[in-house]
């Protein structure tokens, strides 16, 4: 019977969770908005964690976000070891997903394109 997840899935998964708990402990939502582990890639050998987020509402731009982030990967990472029992706690890095963003302005052209077809047929 083949395995459903691989090591490094659940290994994504469980710093996702884990992470999303220390995140909203330790940066305010006025300062940051509201921050969203959107995935979370871990290298085949668990030494390197890509960790895509959005922010909602934030006070500051996405690039300070993930900046703030990445320069406080190392104390995040001691964090999550304290939580997470396991030999290696891998390397974060934070990028911004865009897929959000991406999907939202698709959605209103696809908008815009049916309002305009609505208004030739009348």
């Amino acid at each position: 019977m083949p395995r459903e997840f691989s090591r490094n899935q659940r290994v994504a998964e469980l710093i996702k969770k884990e992470l999303a708990i220390v995140i909203q402990r330790q940066f305010s939502a006025r300062e940051f908005g509201m921050i969203t582990l959107s995935a979370v890639n871990v290298s085949p050998d668990l030494m390197n964690a890509k960790v895509f987020i959005t922010c909602l509402e934030a006070g500051k731009s996405h690039d300070e976000v993930i900046a703030t982030l990445n320069n406080r990967a190392g104390q995040l990472r001691h964090e999550l070891s304290q939580t997470i029992i396991s030999r290696r706690i891998p390397r974060l890095c934070f990028l911004f997903d865009e897929s959000v963003e991406r999907g939202q302005y698709l959605t209103s052209l696809i908008d815009s394109l049916c309002t305009d077809a609505k208004k030739r047929n009348e």
